[in-house]
């Protein structure tokens, strides 16, 4: 702003020199007349000059003291300054006028984006209350929805009309804006846990639909093959168990070795072995003393001998006599057993496969018996490396390939034999004499046998597993009883009830 100009006041040293000429000139006038030439007189025009002077200097005498301030600054304001600050002011009302305006359409910018959120959070609403149908909820949603649209419209209104309403604040419309994005990722969540829960329902659905297949695909299975079966083992319970019982899971059991065996015999012809040396090795380790060479067609039967034998070792001792399985040769009871039993006989291989079973009994077993079956150079020759054997021993996990899947399933069986073995702790079939006290099994009848190679066939305890010998040599001639060449499935005592034992012969004729 200009300073305002202001009249000087009167100097004070110029009125001192007046007054002393003034005094001067009285002073002289005062003098006798006729002083001569020595005095001066005054030339009636400076005589007149001084009269106005002193005139002069009385009137300013005469003049208040307060003319000789500095005037206030409003008073000497000019209209170009006054115009100025006209302008100014008006500035700065505008300045005002067009914050309040701003504010004002922010806030209704804000309060645009809180409806649209309150729509997006309604709509969610009436999104998840159409299923599962909820009429109430749906009514509720729908009178949100209309009001929340209504609601956007007169602000629309307004902001065509240029009419906005007194400046709120916008902060309250953006809580409620993320107040209303909160309830609809609320409601997101809730929509998808019901989609979750759903899903949970078909899957529960599609695993009975499949647990009822399978019982089906078993019932035909047990019709179509009597006993072949473990499917003729459901509804099983420990107060009905039977011989019948344990001859049907040894049908099982000696199936999934005979498949394992002959996944065996493929890998050697793949690698390149000689399969007549391989037959006569695991049949001489089975015959137990000499070396017999079986019949080409029957090679099966000495891989199948070495796969059982190596299965059933120990199989009359609880837990396989494996170090690793101490608490179930200690621990479990006939109760255990057979528990055991019903829990694993219906469940799929690929279940024992898991990243769990290498710490369950049965995965320890597996880690056991896949060590002893099979040798370093024999997996090796089949598949290059030690990879699988590293990972059986490293007890991190179980391979998953075919061939360790073949050898799982029969080692899986022979598991469940076993249990159901233990399981005949109880009453047998047949009470009578030779039993143990009031009718109990006892361990003396609850064995594993086998023949040793050149005994005499016997059709009590043994059973052909083909209908010529073929090959080995070593039988008698003329009539005389054929000999035991090795055996191929041991052969069991459960009660009263023998289970023969399936051997292959040397010499002579087979019979079953």
């Amino acid at each position: 702003m200009e300073s305002a100009r202001h009249a000087h006041p009167p100097n004070l040293g110029t009125l001192a020199r007046a007054y002393t000429k003034i005094l001067r000139l009285r002073r002289a006038g005062a003098a006798p007349a006729g002083g001569g030439g020595g005095g001066g007189g005054v030339a009636p025009d400076d005589d007149d000059d001084a009269i106005e002077k002193l005139k002069l200097s009385a009137k300013l005498s005469e003049a208040p003291m307060e003319r000789f301030f500095m005037p206030e600054p409003e008073k000497l304001q000019f209209p170009q300054h006054k115009q100025k600050q006209k302008q100014k002011q008006k500035q700065q009302q505008q300045k005002a006028s067009f914050s309040e305006q701003e504010e004002a359409a922010e806030a209704l910018l804000a309060s645009v984006f809180a409806s649209v959120s309150a729509v997006k959070a309604a709509y969610a609403e009436l999104q998840l209350a159409q299923s599962p149908y909820d009429p109430d909820a749906i009514e509720s949603a729908d009178r949100a929805v209309v009001a929340e649209l209504k609601r956007l419209s007169e602000l629309k209104q307004c902001f065509f009309k240029k009419q906005l309403p007194a400046p709120p604040l916008a902060l309250p419309a953006q809580v409620e804006e993320q107040r209303h994005v909160l309830r609809t990722y609320q409601i997101t969540a809730r929509k998808l846990e019901s989609e979750i829960a759903l899903r949970d329902a078909e899957v529960l659905s599609a695993r009975d639909d499949l647990r009822g297949a399978e019982q089906r695909v078993r019932a035909l299975e047990a019709r179509l093959r009597p006993g072949r079966s473990l499917a003729a083992l459901d509804d099983l319970h420990l107060s009905g168990l039977n011989p019948t019982h344990f001859l049907t899971a040894l049908r099982c059991a000696v199936k999934s070795v005979r498949s394992f065996a002959k996944s065996m015999a493929r890998e050697m012809e793949s690698a390149g072995w000689d399969l007549a040396a391989a037959a006569a090795a695991a049949a001489a380790a089975g015959a137990g003393r000499g070396a017999i060479a079986p019949h080409p067609a029957h090679r099966r039967f000495a891989f199948e001998s070495y796969v059982s034998r190596k299965l059933f070792s120990d199989f009359h001792r609880k837990g396989f006599n494996v170090a690793s399985l101490d608490e179930v040769g200690t621990d479990w009871s006939r109760r255990r057993f057979f528990d055991e039993f019903t829990e694993l006989k219906s469940a799929r291989a690929k279940h024992f496969l898991d990243a769990g079973a290498p710490r369950s009994p049965l995965g320890r077993f597996y880690r056991a018996k896949y060590l002893t079956l099979v040798h370093p150079k024999m997996e090796s020759s089949f598949f290059g490396d030690l990879d699988q054997r590293a990972l059986v021993s490293s007890g991190r996990g179980f391979p998953d390939t075919p061939w360790f899947a073949a050898f799982a399933e029969a080692a899986r069986r022979v598991w469940l034999l076993q249990c159901l073995f233990f399981a005949f702790e109880g009453e047998g079939e047949g009470e009578g004499e030779g039993e143990g006290e009031e009718g109990k099994v006892t361990e003396r009848d609850r064995i594993i046998f086998q023949a040793r190679r050149g005994e005499r066939f016997s059709e009590v305890y043994m059973e052909s597993v083909a209908e010529n010998g073929g090959g080995g040599g070593g039988g008698g001639g003329g009539g005389t009883s054929p000999i035991v060449g090795f055996t191929v499935v041991p052969g069991f005592r459960v009660g009263r009830t023998l289970i023969q034992c399936k051997v292959y012969l040397a010499s002579g004729d087979g019979r079953s």
